[in-house]
């Protein structure tokens, strides 16, 4: 049995203020086992991104994608190290942000975190990756026609002015919308709203690809279906520990939420499946795949509050929802690429809402703590109202930050947010890469050109580019 801590709180501290030598004597080893490996379930989902968002996109500009992926885990290790933790979950700060005085680490050890179950340097390492596939979910925007560099140094600004403030809000026992409360277990607001959100602004900075109609938007298939369903397979198996481990402890809670991520994803997953098949008479893997993120999407707030019969509810209204929000990227006139606006910004808002309605006090309390009523199971008519805050503050915090932010890189030399017209002709992997997800493809390019050789030069590049994207 772990001993209670003992020493400073309400501040920034080591942990030795306890006057014990050795601190582990404060903590479970099964709940920083449990808790460490939550981290790296989350990590998994990171590549899983890349992956999914990958094989969603043109076969010449696959390989940025899942770079961009990787590059976000590394741009945001430094910048989670270098201030970030401390803007978002300092014991110190307003209502709307943290302050510096664990900057870099300063103080942050063995002190309990949010939870008394796991210390500081754990609490900042499991954060610290939805801090990193935040902006790895927002940042498939760019596909086909993003330059690289831009894509970079948003990654950076963007986590610093929009995820901190929006996590430090929601998660901090200081922030706003934690005071409402305006709840949201696992990341529907910070990690799902924000990235969708900014990824439509993303998209409207960027303008349309070319060849890009208002109505069918572009005609090129998904080229890797392969690389949708890996990509899918480290998302959700990823999730439990994103989910689960939200619980900050091995207990209970953490098993519900473990249990309703996975039932919402499967019933999310079978609607959008039928959902695509009244259309075309077709089972879609690709239309599984998304509904079974979009499950996952809109479990994410709700899943540490919700019984496993609201969960079927959550998956089935949150996969209809975003499968016509697809739609809206006609009405809109953007070219949102990969619907991530659709899937996260749209699924991240419903999953919100429907936990002030579906929220329990009964599921809230199953980690051992006395929890006030939730939602409108609970006959807390209120809550719906909070929850609409939250939702209505995250998007236009994000999305108008965001279009700030893109319009003002835009501005500077060097950091122009879109490649040349060659240069997307040509595929970003080739142009800013010159790297390949398959070496084929060079070898294909090559052979199409020797191959085209009584061919005018504009025919040669429709040739190249049809086999490209077949």
């Amino acid at each position: 049995m772990a001993a209670t801590y003992n020493g400073t709180s309400g501040r920034a501290d080591e942990g030795y203020s306890s006057g014990v030598s050795d601190l582990n004597i404060f903590y479970e080893p099964g709940h920083l086992a449990f808790m460490l490996i939550a981290s790296v379930l989350v990590l998994l989902m990171i590549p899983g991104v890349g992956f999914f968002y990958s094989g969603l996109a043109r076969r010449k500009s696959a390989l940025q994608l899942i770079l961009l992926s990787m590059v976000s885990v590394a741009v945001i290790g430094f910048q989670w190290f270098f201030w970030g933790y401390s803007l978002a979950f300092s014991r110190t700060g307003s209502a709307f942000l943290g302050d510096l005085t664990q900057f870099g680490l300063m103080n942050t050890l063995a002190q309990p975190s949010s939870s008394t179950f796991i210390p500081d340097i754990l609490y900042y390492l499991y954060q610290g990756m939805f801090a990193a596939i935040t902006p790895a979910l927002a940042i498939g925007a760019v596909a086909d026609r993003g330059r690289m560099l831009p894509a970079i140094v948003f990654i950076f600004i963007w986590s610093t002015v929009v995820y901190d403030p929006i996590a430090y809000w929601t998660w901090n026992p200081n922030g706003w919308l934690a005071k409402l409360p305006a709840y949201d277990f696992a990341g529907g607001g910070p990690v799902h709203q924000s990235s969708g959100f900014a990824a439509l602004a993303y998209s409207i900075m960027l303008g349309k690809r070319t060849g890009y109609s208002k109505t069918q938007g572009l005609p090129y298939r998904p080229h890797s279906v392969t690389n949708v369903v890996l990509g899918t397979v480290f998302l959700w198996v990823g999730w439990f520990g994103f989910n689960g481990g939200s619980a900050l402890a091995m207990n209970l809670r953490a098993i519900m939420a473990c249990v309703v991520t996975n039932l919402a994803a499967c019933c999310a997953g079978l609607t959008w499946l039928l959902l695509d098949w009244r259309l075309e008479r077709k089972w879609s893997t690709i239309g599984f795949c998304s509904g079974a993120i979009s499950g996952l999407v809109g479990i994410t707030p709700a899943s540490g509050f919700v019984a496993p019969w609201a969960a079927v509810v959550i998956g089935v209204v949150t996969a209809t929802c975003c499968n016509l929000a697809t739609k809206l990227k006609y009405i809109m006139g953007v070219d949102d690429a990969l619907d991530i606006f659709a899937v996260h910004g749209v699924g991240g808002a419903v999953g919100n809402i429907l936990t002030g309605l579906f929220g329990a006090q009964s599921i809230a309390s199953l980690d051992g703590t006395t929890q006030p009523p939730i939602g409108w199971i609970d006959h807390h008519w209120i809550q719906l109202g909070y929850q609409l805050a939250g939702v209505c503050s995250v998007f236009a915090w994000s999305f108008t930050l965001s279009c700030i932010i893109l319009f003002l890189m835009n501005l500077i030399p060097g950091l122009s947010l879109r490649v040349s017209a060659s240069a997307e002709e040509i595929g970003i992997d080739d142009a800013e890469l010159g790297e390949f997800a398959y070496d084929y493809v060079e070898l294909t390019r090559h052979v199409a050109d020797s191959a085209s050789g009584g061919l005018s030069s504009s025919s040669s590049t429709h040739e190249k580019n049809s086999r490209e994207v077949v």
